[in-house]
């Protein structure tokens, strides 16, 4: 089992949920499900309310690189951040595409 520690995917999230929050305010998310298990302790307990009692939970650091503002969105295609996409009319995902595919582009032409 593989779970994303804190600031998952930061800071492409952050620029997600600011643009959702731009076109469906009623749509913004400031609590995302999986920070309830970004440590090992969170997912030990989950484990154990699931019946688990021993299980080895190993914490590993690590980076997720995005390569290009397409895989960031394939990104938000393939996660739970498409549920609320499906919301989106076609007026508000061209905007929240579109923003996404902005700060993307910005955040690539940052990186040292």
């Amino acid at each position: 089992m593989t779970t994303w520690g804190p600031r998952f995917l930061e800071p492409a999230t952050t620029a997600f949920w600011n643009a959702v929050r731009e076109v469906r305010p009623d749509l913004y998310k400031g609590f995302n499900p999986w920070d309830r298990i970004s440590d090992p302790e969170s997912v030990r307990a989950l484990l154990r309310d699931g019946g688990i009692e021993r299980a080895e939970v190993v914490a590993e650091a690590g980076t997720h690189l995005i390569p290009s503002a397409g895989a960031w969105w394939s990104a938000v295609l393939g996660s739970g951040y498409r549920g609320t996409v499906d919301q989106l009319d076609a007026a508000a995902l061209k905007r929240v595409y579109e923003a996404n595919m902005s700060a993307i582009y910005r955040l690539l032409a940052y990186r040292p």
